[in-house]
C-alpha cells in the first residue's frame, strides 16, 4: 500500500490494520519543505519556542524532550495491536502532506515499525478528541528507545505470535520534533476508520437479512418500487430500495399495507446509509490532512485550531444514533417473525402449540439494542476546560469513534436474531432446542473479520 498524504481510506486503513498490508512512502517532498521552511522560522512558535497549553506564553530557550515524557499517562486496558498499528498508518500518511515541520527522517520509521509488526503500547483512556497526545507521545518514546514496542509478526501471523527479541525501529528526535509529532488525532481517526469500514459492510448485510424476512412473511416489495424512490429522492433510501428489488424473487403483495419495518425499510435504513457515507467523508478528510498547529505552509507557521474534532464526532455521533433506528426495525421484523399471522407457523417458531420455539430470540435482540441506544448516547452534547482554561472546549471524537467501534457487536447480535428466525421461517420450525448455535452461524454469516 503506497501512502503519499493524498488517498488514504477508511478501507485501506483496516486493511493495514488486520490483513497484513504493507506500506510504502511515495514521496517525503511535501515533508521536506515544511521541514526546511521550520528551520528558518523566527519568533515564538507554538510548541517549538514555547510552552504547551497554558505555557504558551513561556519562551524555552531549549525545550527539551520532556514535552513526550510528561504526555505518557493513559489508563485501562491496552488497545489490541492492530488498532496501534492503524493509528501509525493513519499519522504517517499525515505526516507525509506536509505542514508538520518535523524531520522526514522520522516517516521511514515509522514505515518500519508497521511492516515489521510493532506497535507501542497504548492504553484505552486518555484523549478528548483535540489531540491524542499520551498515545502519539508513546509512540516517540518507543522511537526514542524509552520504551518498549510491542511486536508480534503482522498478519498473515495469528495474534499472540511469540515475539522476537529485537529493538524495534528507533528515530532520535530533536527538541523542536516533539510537538510536530503528538499534534494529531491518529488513533481516534484510526478508530473510526476501522469502525466506518466495518459498519459499511454490516449495513450492507442488513439487506440481505431484510430480504429473507421479506420473503418469509410474504411482504409486498410496492414500497421499493422505482416511482416511489423517485418521489422522495434521498440517495440512501434509493440505493437500499434497488439493491433489496432485486434480491427478492417475485412482487410479494398479500397484504395492503405491512409494519414499518417492512413498509419503511429503505428509509430508515437509507438514512443510516447516508450517515454513514457523511462519517466516512468526515474521517478520510482527516486521514489526508495536515491538522497540525501550528501549521508549517508557506513561509510562516500558521497557529490554528484545526486539530479540533467537531467535524468528525459530530457525523460519528448522527451515525451511531441511526444505527439504533435501523436495528429497532430489525427487531421489528423479528417480532411478525414470531406472530403466525405473518408466517403462517405456530406462534414464536415452535413446531407445535404451546411451545417456546424461538421466543428467547427477542430477548436476546431486546438486550442488544438497549445496549445499543446506550452507545448513541451524543458526545457533543458535553464539553471541557483544562489547561487553567486556555483548551476550553472539546470535541470528544474519541469517544464517539470508541462508540462507534463498540456498536458493531449488539447491532450484528440484533440482525443475527432476525437472521435466525427468518432462516427458521423460511423452513420447517423444529422442536424446541438450545438455539445458541444457529445464532452464532447467523453472526458468522454476517461478519468474518477478526475481532476488534
Amino acid at each position: 500500500m503506497e501512502l503519499d498524504g493524498a488517498g488514504l481510506t477508511c478501507a485501506q486503513v483496516h486493511e493495514a490494520a488486520y490483513d497484513g498490508a504493507r506500506v510504502t512512502i511515495a514521496s517525503l517532498d511535501r515533508a521536506r519543505a515544511a521541514w526546511a521552511t521550520a528551520q528558518e522560522l523566527t519568533g515564538p512558535v507554538y510548541g517549538r519556542s514555547t510552552g504547551v497549553g497554558a505555557n504558551r506564553g513561556v519562551i524555552l530557550d531549549k525545550p527539551g524532550l520532556d514535552l513526550l515524557r510528561s504526555h505518557v499517562c493513559g489508563a485501562g486496558p491496552m488497545i489490541p495491536p492492530a488498532r496501534a498499528r492503524a493509528m501509525l498508518v493513519v499519522r504517517l500518511n499525515q505526516l507525509l502532506v506536509g505542514g508538520s515541520g518535523i524531520d522526514p527522517a522520522v516517516l521511514p520509521a515509522l514505515a518500519e515499525a508497521i511492516n515489521g509488526g510493532f506497535t507501542p503500547p497504548i492504553q484505552t483512556y486518555g484523549a478528548i478528541g483535540t489531540g491524542d497526545l499520551s498515545a502519539l507521545a508513546t509512540t516517540a518514546l518507543c522511537l526514542l528507545g524509552e520504551l518498549p514496542w510491542h511486536h508480534e509478526p503482522p498478519p498473515p501471523f495469528p495474534p499472540g505470535t511469540p515475539s522476537i527479541d529485537v529493538a524495534g525501529p528507533r528515530f532520535p528526535f530533536a527538541p523542536e520534533d516533539a510537538l510536530p509529532f503528538i499534534s494529531s488525532g491518529a488513533a481516534t481517526l484510526a478508530d473510526a476508520a476501522i469502525a466506518c469500514h466495518r459498519l459499511r459492510l454490516l449495513l450492507e448485510a442488513v439487506i440481505d437479512v431484510a430480504a429473507m424476512s421479506f420473503t418469509a412473511v410474504g411482504a409486498s416489495a410496492e414500497p421499493l418500487a422505482a416511482a416511489v424512490q423517485e418521489a422522495r429522492p434521498h440517495p440512501g433510501q434509493a440505493a437500499v430500495a434497488a439493491r433489496l428489488r432485486g434480491l427478492l424473487t417475485q412482487e410479494l403483495a398479500t397484504r395492503v399495507q405491512d409494519p414499518y419495518g417492512y413498509r419503511a425499510f429503505a428509509q430508515v435504513h437509507g438514512a443510516a446509509v447516508d450517515a454513514l457515507d457523511r462519517a466516512t467523508a468526515a474521517v478520510e478528510i482527516d486521514l489526508n490532512a495536515a491538522a497540525e498547529n501550528p501549521l508549517i505552509a508557506g513561509s510562516l507557521a500558521w497557529h490554528n485550531g484545526n486539530f479540533h474534532s467537531a467535524p468528525l464526532a459530530l457525523a460519528l455521533d448522527a451515525s451511531r444514533a441511526a444505527l439504533v433506528q435501523t436495528a429497532q426495525l430489525s427487531a421489528a421484523r423479528l417480532a411478525t417473525l414470531m406472530d403466525p399471522a405473518y408466517t403462517g407457523h405456530h406462534p414464536f417458531l415452535a413446531d407445535r402449540p404451546g411451545s417456546s420455539g424461538a421466543l428467547i430470540l427477542e430477548y436476546v435482540a431486546q438486550d442488544a439494542l438497549a445496549e445499543l441506544r446506550l452507545l448513541a448516547t451524543p458526545v457533543t452534547t458535553g464539553t471541557a476546560v483544562i489547561s487553567l482554561g486556555t483548551e476550553d472546549h472539546a470535541g470528544f471524537a474519541t469517544q464517539a469513534a470508541r462508540n462507534a467501534l463498540r456498536c458493531l457487536e449488539p447491532l450484528e447480535i440484533v440482525l443475527a436474531c432476525e437472521r435466525t428466525a427468518a432462516l427458521r421461517a423460511l423452513n420447517t420450525p423444529t422442536a424446541d432446542r438450545p438455539l445458541t448455535d444457529d445464532l452464532t452461524a447467523s453472526r458468522q454469516a454476517l461478519t468474518l473479520h477478526p475481532p476488534l
